[in-house]
């Protein structure tokens, strides 16, 4: 696993306002779609992109075929797919976001390929981390046991 430090996953996480989610599911026990609305939920504009899913809505905005679709300005792409598409996910971004700032991958996604092609564009790359887990354990949202449930007690 790659190592950042925390000062700078806490700057991506506070500079951002417009994530790009790319590979979103619609099915809400998928951990694309629990991810993402998560986001949504904490005030990040969420772009759901997702080919199977287009026209659709997804927390509040339309679901895009691809990234080229998308007319805002996105800060972050987050991609939820296989190593092997990632290339392409970066090359498109790339070329449809001037000022992106950065490209996280999800748990279990590295492609240092395309992370080496990104940070020579001057774009901050995070892989194999999860921008729900690191907002939650970086801003006090995790709880002793590792969920924020609200429960206080044990015994419910």
């Amino acid at each position: 696993m790659e190592s950042y430090s925390d000062q700078f996953l806490k700057d991506v996480l506070r500079r951002t306002k417009r994530i790009a989610v790319v590979g979103v599911s619609a099915n809400e026990i998928r951990p694309s779609y629990y991810v993402a609305r998560y986001l949504s939920l904490k005030g990040y504009e969420v772009f759901p992109v997702n080919p199977g899913q287009a026209g659709k809505r997804l927390f509040g905005r339309k679901v895009h075929a691809s990234l080229a679709e998308i007319e805002a300005e996105i800060d972050m792409v987050d991609i939820f797919r296989r190593p092997e598409h990632v290339p392409d996910v970066v090359d498109e971004a790339l070329a449809a976001f001037p000022a992106l700032r950065t490209i996280w991958m999800q748990i279990g996604v590295v492609h240092e390929g395309a992370a080496e092609r990104a940070r020579a564009r001057g774009v901050d790359v995070v892989m194999d981390r999860c921008p729900k887990i690191e907002y939650q354990r970086l801003f006090g949202e995790l709880r002793m046991g590792g969920f924020a449930t609200g429960i206080i007690s044990s015994k419910l």
